[in-house]
């Protein structure tokens, strides 16, 4: 299969349009084992009903592993923030509904995201032990829940597609606590889309009746297991949060 068409490219991936197919083709040192776990979770996803790109087959491609899926046209809510900034608030609306809808499915196979964040801050090399423990164990002390969390749910992995809304790169969904969640797409939209950040955190809080300072408090635990990205751009940001505190 020869493919020219490249329409995204991440650090692991390059993603190919292939006619109605999304080919997701996987660097040649990321391991079989990463490639059909990422299925896998996907295809988990996929079973709930909710709109995500449907996968077709995993296979090789010049010696290398390839996701194909159904091909979603449209555009990210990205774009749309950037193209029409006066609809922010609808745009940031449009998120949390759809977020909450996220949370509002369950799949006890997936991964507990307790799990990953411990692994994250554990494996860092640039926290002391005594930071480690002390971030291990607010982490600890957190509730447990077992709702469907994206992992990654950013403006860029929402497709607006003739008024249907499709998510995607399910790769990091999890099994845990929403709120963890929601301070992961706080993160990022303060690194990435400051101007919608607050908006977004106190939409959520009020729609999903959820206190402020309970998301805040994931913030230390979600900034340190970000840190394994070694993205030097987010590090002054992520660095300030590590602190642990609690907020009033």
């Amino acid at each position: 299969m020869e493919l020219t068409n490249l329409i995204a490219e991440g650090k692991e991936t390059k993603v190919y349009k292939n006619g109605d197919l999304a080919v997701k083709v996987f660097n040649a040192d990321v391991p079989k084992t990463e490639v059909l776990n990422e299925a896998l979770v996907h295809s988990l996803v996929e079973e709930t009903g909710f709109k995500i790109p449907e996968i077709k087959e995993v296979s090789k491609i010049d010696g290398k592993w390839a996701l194909s899926m159904t091909h979603i046209e449209g555009k990210t809510l990205r774009e749309l923030m950037k193209e029409n900034p006066d609809k922010m608030e609808e745009y940031v609306n449009l998120m949390v509904d759809v977020q909450l809808q996220v949370h509002a499915r369950r799949i006890p196979t997936l991964p507990k995201l307790k799990y990953q964040l411990r692994s994250a801050i554990e494996s860092l090399p640039e926290l002391d032990d005594i930071r480690k423990y002390e971030l291990l164990t607010k982490l600890e002390s957190m509730p447990k829940h077992v709702k469907l969390c994206h992992g990654d749910f950013d403006p860029h992995n929402i497709i607006i597609n003739d008024g249907e809304v499709y998510v995607v790169d399910w790769k990091l969904a999890t099994q845990g606590n929403a709120s963890a969640d929601v301070g992961k797409t706080y993160m990022l939209l303060c690194l990435q889309e400051p101007k919608a950040a607050e908006m977004y955190l106190d939409t959520f809080c009020a729609k999903s009746h959820t206190a402020k300072t309970y998301v805040q408090a994931w913030l230390p635990i979600i900034a340190a297991a970000r840190l394994k990205e070694n993205k030097p751009e987010e590090k002054e940001l992520l660095m300030r949060w590590l602190d642990v505190v609690d907020y009033d």
